[in-house]
């Protein structure tokens, strides 16, 4: 099998593959063997039809899947063997059904031509990087949940805010009295969340409310008639309150509200497990530190992007193979054609450029992902859902365990990678170009994130 690559311009090629009948027969003979010997034909038993017969019947069907798989392998081998770098993929030239009676074939192949370009990132390159200001507003709000999340359930006087209210939650009729009827829905220990309620109506029905009180409400209202939520709340069946508008009176006999926890050492070793924090001064400075941390994620997805509109405006001068990359977008999607493809495909220009330019980068700084960096990540995300629950303690076994389940999915550990590897790409460039820091506001910076909104 010969396979040439003809330049045809500066920035597209045909790629010509020349087939004779010995490149693809053997390949051909061994799946008809196989056919005979795993399928059941009628008339045959398994291992017993000659190569002959096994040609007239499977020979056209077998010869087009190998022709295929051959001339694919090809020229992927060539491309990756001669590092001739492409964008999309090889474009038949021609697809038309092809004569199997012939022997030799010829097939051939557009494919567009990765541009030359150099990128040369250095301290000369100015780009904007916003931290944003811890304000006192962020510091109390921060510490008002620390306190409520790690404070006591107690009992209430009155509902109000957060508070849990547990009591017997009856069925009315029309009239507005208790049922008493085998279908009637009776809880005797029903407990509600009307901090939770999706109608403010039914919150304004508890709120002020002491134990000894009645409530009249209405569940479905309660959660807009979300059948799991309503079963939960009146301990049924989803079907019973699939169509459930009915009134309930709620007998309230015990309020819970959260009493936050005191600014006191046994609190700041809550917050700050295994930290030497003893003081309140030093538990403030703590917590700003951590709110810092928590925003820091915001100010590193801005610098990105804004590096790479610059990058790409600054090194993005190089041309495109347009006319082959338009015939792939075309191929490749139904809705597009000769006359709508322009537009997407202008949308698509800086995306394309970036691709290339970060693979440059990558590969001139030597940025490469191994599995360490990847399991590494993973347990990062293992121990923050951990940390959704409480759990802030998990040991690195445990971890670990975890982190490998993530990435046996697939897709998951695919979108993991390429985090890690635009991470890995960012930080490099990071360090390379010059930040001009500022710090901003809050508001302030929502403004530079989303200036349409504004």
């Amino acid at each position: 099998m010969q396979v040439t690559l003809e330049k045809t311009s500066a920035l597209e090629g045909l790629i010509k593959v020349e087939v004779a009948e010995n490149d693809y027969l053997p390949k051909v003979n061994k799946e008809l063997k196989e056919i005979g010997r795993t399928r059941q034909i009628p008339g045959f038993r398994p291992g017993h039809v000659s190569l002959e017969q096994l040609r007239r019947r499977f020979g056209k069907e077998v010869k087009s899947h190998v022709l295929n798989e051959e001339v694919f392998n090809a020229v992927i081998n060539y491309l990756r063997e001669n590092k001739v770098d492409i964008l999309g993929e090889p474009l038949p030239v021609k697809v038309e059904e092809i004569n199997l009676d012939d022997k030799d074939y010829t097939f051939s192949y557009e494919v567009a031509l990765a541009p030359e370009f150099d990128v040369d990132l250095n301290k000369d390159m100015h780009v904007p990087f916003y931290n944003i200001e811890v304000s006192q507003e962020m510091v109390d709000q921060q510490d008002t949940a620390l306190r409520e999340r790690f404070g006591a359930q107690v009992p209430g006087e009155t509902v109000e805010g957060k508070a849990l209210v547990k009591g017997a939650i009856m069925q009315l009729d029309a009239e507005g009295n208790v049922r008493s009827d085998e279908e009637a829905i009776q809880v005797v220990d029903g407990i509600v969340a009307p901090m939770f309620f999706k109608n403010e109506a039914e919150v304004e029905k508890f709120n002020g409310k002491k134990v000894g009180d009645k409530v009249v409400f209405n569940p479905w209202d309660t959660c807009n008639g979300n059948a799991a939520e309503l079963a939960s709340m009146l301990h049924t069946d989803k079907e019973k309150v699939a169509d459930l508008h009915d009134n309930f009176e709620m007998a309230i006999s015990e309020i819970i509200v959260v009493k936050p926890a005191e600014h006191n050492e046994e609190f700041y070793k809550e917050v700050f497990a295994g930290s030497e924090v003893t003081d309140e001064e030093t538990y403030f400075a703590e917590l700003r530190k951590m709110i810092a941390t928590q925003l820091q994620p915001n100010s590193d997805m801005m610098f990105n992007r804004d590096v790479q509109d610059e990058i790409v405006k600054k090194f993005g001068n190089f041309d495109l193979p347009a006319g082959v990359l338009k015939k792939w977008l075309v191929a490749r999607n139904e809705g597009l054609n000769a006359e709508n493809v322009e537009a997407e495909y202008e949308k698509m220009v800086p995306g394309i450029k970036w691709e290339l330019i970060q693979g440059k980068i990558a590969r001139n700084q030597d940025i490469k992902v191994t599995e360490d960096d990847v399991l590494s990540f993973a347990k990062g995300l293992a121990f923050q859902q951990f940390a959704q629950y409480g759990m802030t303690n998990m040991d690195d076994e445990t971890l670990t365990t975890y982190a490998k389940r993530i990435l046996e999915n697939k897709e998951y550990g695919r979108r993991i990678r390429e985090d890690v590897a635009n991470r890995k790409l960012f930080n490099v460039i990071k360090a390379m170009v010059s930040l001009d820091e500022k710090t901003v506001s809050l508001d302030e910076f929502k403004k530079l994130a989303n200036p349409d909104e504004a």
